[in-house]
């Protein structure tokens, strides 16, 4: 006592606070080892549960009843039954590490954009991403804000219309979904709406939980194609985005590539773009037939001659052609915000060697290539020949790609060919100089794609 009233105010101190440390150092021990035992009396009571449960789980495995066993054979048929139940759940954890290693990492959040024009083959390549189970995909959902905000082409509206599809876009690659519900008519009721466009389209927009109970009297303008699913609920849609690993979209309404400088630049977002083009002269050969109303003038002057051509509408042609070569110079500058973040794909390639296609880019987009995938392009790309209709994403894609070659007419081709040149030309499209040679399969109008077109 009288030593330790000797000692400094301070060595007092530190001492009295080193005997409730280990105070409370004791107690935690003695916590951490009544959860210990309580741990192991469960897994014992378990293991308990089990062995007596063992003899009839193994003869219902075994598609056999239960029979009881000699009483002096109890211990040894126990034992033998114990040894079975271990060999089978050894096996089961064996398979199911083999599985979990064979899972590739899925990496970080991607988001793809598919950017493409009319009649390019777009809804069949963004089925590579459709088919892909942890891909949230949408299908063209800027048809609804075309559809409900009118823009005249050309001048500050034209760019008042990419501002607007650019930010409709970032949202929804950032699952916001209810940004639809200021476009979609009729305006959706608490968030239901039978009119959300192509919705058959986008598997993730028809499974589970996605797909609720159809309802009576709700006509489903737009349904799913293989199952019966009720008003698209807009909550649960939302809820799907942020459940998968990725989010891509494809779009045709928007061609100005420096517009999605931000969208790129978003902190939140991790953006691969990849512009899908194809030969103009197919462009329009596949829209006369799709669109066959708005291109009469054009049909009329090919076949009869009656109508003129006029000057607008093959300016209408240039002007879109070259906001498409626009866009892929731009990428293919590979300025510093786009660096690693764009690809050029020709619609021929993808047709010629759809697998090889799908590789290239799902590498690109930095996305495991699963099975499923691999199986639909199988099934998609061996059509019957008499199976492909005008939006079908069934097609012998080895024999359709040129088939444009023989129902255009050649001066038809060659309004194409004056007013698109410099597009053809980057994209490694030949010229046809006859009709001869327009029609001729063995001569080839496509020159081989360039690896610089990867970035």
């Amino acid at each position: 006592m009288e030593l330790r009233r000797a000692l400094p105010q301070d060595l007092r101190e530190l001492l009295h606070c080193l005997k409730m440390r280990s105070k409370y150092a004791v107690l935690l021990v003695f916590v951490v080892g009544l959860v210990i035992i309580e741990k192991e009396n469960n897994f014992i009571s378990r293991v308990s549960d089990k062995l007596k449960q063992s003899p009839q789980m193994l003869a219902e495995a075994n598609g056999t009843e239960a029979s009881p066993a000699p009483a002096e054979n109890g211990s040894l048929a126990s034992l033998r039954e114990l040894d079975a139940a271990f060999s089978q759940l050894r096996s089961h954890l064996h398979n199911l590490t083999l599985q979990l290693e064979g899972e590739e990492d899925p990496g970080p959040r991607r988001h793809v954009l598919l950017m493409a024009t009319t009649r390019t083959g777009s809804s069949f390549v963004g089925e590579f991403f459709n088919q892909q189970g942890s891909i949230f995909y949408l299908f063209e959902p800027l048809w609804h804000i075309e559809r409900t905000v009118t823009f005249e082409p050309g001048g500050a509206n034209a760019v008042g219309s990419a501002l607007v599809y650019r930010d409709v876009l970032k949202q929804l690659l950032l699952c916001d979904l209810y940004i639809l519900e200021s476009f979609i008519s009729p305006a959706p009721e608490g968030h239901l709406t039978p009119f959300m466009f192509r919705r058959g389209s986008s598997r993730s927009l028809c499974e589970e939980p996605v797909c609720t109970p159809s309802s009576k009297k709700v006509f489903e303008k737009y349904h799913c194609k293989n199952r019966r699913c009720g008003p698209l609920n807009i909550t649960l849609a939302v809820e799907a985005c942020q459940s998968k690993r990725h989010v891509a979209l494809k779009t045709v309404r928007i061609r100005q590539l420096e517009f999605l400088q931000p969208l790129v630049e978003d902190p939140r977002l991790d953006v691969r773009i990849i512009q899908l083009v194809r030969d103009p002269r197919a462009v329009l050969a596949s829209r006369m037939v799709a669109f066959s109303g708005k291109y009469e003038t054009w049909k009329k002057w090919a076949s009869e001659g009656e109508a003129p051509l006029h000057e607008e509408e093959v300016q209408r042609l240039r002007g879109n052609c070259e906001s498409i070569r626009l866009s892929a110079e731009l990428g293919l500058r590979r300025p510093a915000w786009l660096r690693g973040r764009y690809m050029l794909v020709r619609y021929e390639d993808v047709a010629r060697a759809p697998l090889q296609k799908a590789e290239e880019m799902y590498r690109f987009a930095g996305l495991p290539l699963t099975p499923q995938v691999k199986e639909w392009i199988g099934k998609n790309t061996q059509a019957p020949h008499d199976g492909s209709g005008v939006y079908s994403t069934r097609k012998n894609s080895s024999e359709q790609f040129e088939k444009w070659r023989f129902s255009i007419p050649f001066k038809l081709a060659q309004v194409v060919q004056d007013a698109c040149a410099p597009a053809m030309s980057l994209f490694g499209y030949k010229l046809a100089s006859s009709p001869a040679a327009l029609a001729n399969r063995s001569f080839s109008l496509l020159e081989e794609a360039q690896p610089s077109w990867v970035t």
